[in-house]
């Protein structure tokens, strides 16, 4: 039996506001195995074969392989030569550059909705805010990734700027695997700096509110990542 149930034929029409929008097949798989990826049931390095996940989800190898293909053009999965596709697995040295823009655009968004707040964007992001303290509080876990995304992706919207949202989108799921182990300490510690974010857009303080993203970024990647090997002694 599919683990997918909504997926069982390329030839049907897909159901509910998937078929409104004219949602592809190999969309739906896309967004389906990203889910996996990002929640953690499928981990770096997993083989993902094409046959045994079009048996899983009920349709052809083909739109398999784009949805492989266009998570590979995100960064989640590698495809190599012979030995097909797997869940990506990023050294400390590529999470580090990955963070360092990310930081850096993550500030400029803050920036940008600071100085084009208003009120509803406030009242927006505050009623998430406090969701997401309190889904912390309590440790749940899958609420949290969709109100961290949803925080994200408001302040994005009162930025404003289409172009910035796109790049900074991609590098949040290229990354979001590297912070998602980090705890429920860390999630509380998210949601504060979340809180201070808010607290310096609400201000119109666009660099207090760009410098706070920054670090916000960089403390959880702090959480998250290994410190580097120390080198081998001389011998």
């Amino acid at each position: 039996m599919s683990n997918f149930p909504f997926i069982n034929s390329e030839s049907q029409p897909l159901p509910g506001k998937l078929a409104d929008q004219h949602v592809s097949l190999g969309e739906v798989i896309r967004d389906t195995l990203r889910a996996r990826i990002l929640s953690g049931d499928l981990k770096t390095g997993d083989r993902l074969v094409e046959g045994k996940l079009a048996d899983e989800l009920g349709a052809s190898r083909i739109p398999v392989r784009e949805a492989l293909r266009a998570l590979a053009s995100e960064g989640l999965v590698t495809i190599e030569p012979r030995r097909g596709a797997s869940v990506a697995f990023l050294s400390n040295e590529v999470a580090r550059d990955l963070v360092e823009v990310r930081a850096t655009l993550e500030g400029l968004n803050a920036k940008l909705a600071a100085q084009r707040r208003n009120d509803k964007a406030v009242a927006d992001l505050q009623a998430v805010l406090n969701m997401g303290i309190e889904a912390a509080r309590t440790d749940k876990v899958a609420l949290l990734a969709d109100l961290n995304n949803r925080f994200h992706e408001l302040l994005a919207t009162v930025a404003g700027n289409d172009v910035l949202t796109d790049m900074v989108r991609s590098l949040r799921t290229r990354t979001v695997m590297l912070f998602a182990n980090a705890g429920a300490q860390r999630a509380r510690q998210n949601w504060e700096e979340h809180a201070q974010i808010l607290q310096a857009v609400i201000a119109g303080n666009a660099e207090l509110a760009a410098l706070l993203a920054a670090q916000h970024v960089h403390n959880a990647a702090n959480a998250s990542l290994r410190p580097p090997a120390a080198p081998s002694p001389s011998t």
